[in-house]
């Protein structure tokens, strides 16, 4: 059972908290760096208008570029991963203002280089390629610059649109401010009347409570948090999508979608594709909704019933076990992958786990390319938070070999691939627990564990892409959007997912829009789903022996941006680009909704 009170972060354990200190041992070091940043970008504006000299000069301005944007991601990262575990922190909050606005500097500072290299001319720059070897890692660069040529803009204007970053930003990081620190939420009641305290940090134990009263309250007074402000949250959520649509009309392009999948090489067909096969395999769901429905014994099902626990008995999983069963699942990635994952979680303190006020609502994994990975979470000692460093931990894992093995131009993996890793590590940690574990209490958690994460996957993402497609082609046609706008749009689609097995509660479904960050970040929400299709489709070739399999995934994992994210995953071995992988993915659902029948029967 949750705590009914949440700690201050001054009190939690330091062994539950991230080493941040080993990216700078002081405020007083994160600023003398932020310091030198400032004074060094005089550095690269220098190289403005010399491009075209020779290879020599080139090289030296990307060799500048690279060493001061690494710099710049730096002071980043250390001043946003403080705010992250306590959004009440004004002093925090105020050094990553101030690390944003550095950032944004430093990226003006570098508009002019990508219009120069368009101007120099492409048969120049590869004949470069010849003459300066060293220039030779950013062939892959150039190529995709040639690519997007018609959608660079003179170096005047991409100089405002990277001003512009920071000013533009402003409705995402307002969002973030006033759903981690400001929105309030009713405590939740047992059958008991007693109080717990609803937060960001403690409302996924209390959605999964074994007590329907908790589930109940929790959950509307959740909704009900957001409802009282959802027109600021509507005004906030338009200034989002109208800045996707901003950047892409000032690029070219015809839609933020467009815009959206073009700069990763992604065809707008994966998005439509997803959207096609989730549709058709909604009877799925209805069955699943119908099955937990009659398992838990209700005449109705609630949607704050959707996560609860089928039995009483929820096993107990401490963090020391779980990292020792995500070790023994991922052995077959082989022995150095598994250490060095180890090691980041008790030496090096990757994971901060903490319960405590002020924490930001869900889990993420992150990190420059100069730190170790950085994952923030609230751990329950529950199968759910298992899953959830599981996950975690295939995003730093990712992120660290793409860091060890590329340089910093192509060190952060392109945001299509990035839910493939963290799903592959869940898909093939359970496959072991299922295998090994005979309890069936935990083989019961196991599934509502899966069901869970396959609906935030292929359930919730997929909705909220019809919710973000629709919302921008009324902005993109000028028709007026507003929170009843939004609520009702966000209600039917949900409706339409339950199927008439789910009480949706309208405005309380509807107001699910305002819950994710991630619609602040212009169609990314699909790739949730084709992760996770990627991911299955990579594990299971693992896992069945296939030769070489293991090994093309770490390399995959170890690609970085080098390769465009559907030529990196064809040579790891599956194909996004046809319909097959997603229509494996909900085969997949619909066998784990099989193995719940047989089990609660």
């Amino acid at each position: 059972m949750p705590s009914t009170t949440l700690p201050p972060r001054k009190e939690v354990s330091l062994k539950e908290t991230w080493n941040l200190e080993s990216i700078f041992s002081s405020v007083d070091e994160f600023e003398a760096a932020g310091e030198r940043l400032k004074e060094r970008l005089p550095e690269l504006t220098a190289y403005e208008g010399r491009l075209d000299e020779d290879p020599d000069t080139l090289l030296d301005c990307l060799d500048t570029w690279q060493e001061l944007m690494r710099l710049a991601d730096k002071v980043l990262v250390y001043a946003t991963l403080s705010v992250q575990v306590d959004v009440s922190d004004q002093e925090a909050t105020a050094r990553a203002d101030q690390a944003r606005s550095l950032k944004a500097q430093a990226t003006a500072a570098a508009a002019f280089i990508e219009p120069e290299l368009t101007s120099i001319g492409f048969d120049t720059l590869y004949s470069w390629l010849e003459e300066e070897p060293e220039l030779e890692i950013y062939r892959h660069y150039f190529r995709d610059l040639e690519r997007q040529k018609k959608h660079i803009r003179s170096a005047e204007v991409e100089e405002v649109l990277a001003l512009a970053t920071e000013p533009l930003a402003t409705a995402e990081n307002t969002h973030g401010v006033l759903t981690d620190a400001e929105i309030s939420f009713k405590p939740a009641r047992t059958l008991e009347g007693e109080e717990m305290e609803v937060g960001q940090s403690s409302i996924n134990s209390l959605i999964t409570h074994t007590d329907r009263e908790v589930r109940r309250t929790a959950w509307e007074n959740y909704n009900d948090g957001y409802l009282a402000l959802q027109n600021t949250l509507a005004g906030l959520q338009t200034g989002g999508f109208k800045r996707d649509i901003f950047q892409a009309r000032a690029r070219g392009f015809d839609s933020a979608l467009e815009a959206s999948t073009f700069f990763p090489n992604v065809p707008t067909e994966v998005f439509h594709n997803l959207i096609d096969v989730f549709k058709a395999n909604l009877p799925t769901w209805h069955r699943y909704w119908r099955i937990r429905r009659e398992a838990l014994g209700y005449e109705t099902l609630h949607v704050y019933d959707v996560k609860a626990p089928l039995t009483e008995k929820k096993p107990e999983v401490s963090f020391e076990q779980a990292l020792e069963w995500i070790s023994e699942g991922l052995e077959p990635l082989g022995e150095a992958y598994v250490d060095r994952l180890r090691q980041g979680c008790t030496e090096d303190r990757w994971v901060d786990r903490a319960l405590n006020k002020g924490k930001r609502l869900g889990a993420f994994s992150g990190g420059g390319y100069d730190t170790q990975p950085f994952i923030v979470m609230s751990y329950a000692d529950d199968v759910f938070s298992l899953s959830t460093l599981a996950h975690e931990l295939g995003h730093s894992m990712h992120y660290l070999l793409s860091r060890k093995t590329q340089p910093y131009v192509y060190g952060q993996p392109v945001l299509f691939l990035c839910e493939v890793a963290s799903n592959f590590h869940q898909a093939v940690v359970r496959d072991y627990l299922f295998r090994t574990q005979d309890d069936p209490n935990l083989q019961l958690a196991l599934v509502e564990e899966t069901m869970s994460n396959f609906h935030r996957y292929l359930f919730i993402m997929p909705t909220l892409a019809r919710f973000e497609l629709e919302t921008h082609r009324m902005l993109e046609e000028g028709t007026p959007v507003n929170a009843r706008t939004m609520i009702d749009l966000t209600a039917e689609l949900f409706e339409e997912g339950y199927g008439g097995e789910v009480v949706a509660d309208h405005d309380r479904s509807g107001i699910r829009w305002a819950q994710f960050p991630h619609t602040y970040m212009n169609f990314f929400v699909y790739q949730y789903a084709t992760g996770i299709s990627a991911a299955h489709a990579l594990a299971d070739r693992v896992l069945s022996g296939e030769a070489d399999a293991a090994e093309k995934y770490v390399k995959f994992l170890s690609a970085g941006s080098s390769a465009y994210p559907l030529e990196a995953l064809k040579k790891a071995g599956v194909d996004m680009t046809e319909r097959e992988p997603v229509e494996k993915a909900f085969g997949v659902l619909a066998e784990v909704v099989d193995r719940l029948e047989e089990l609660v029967s």
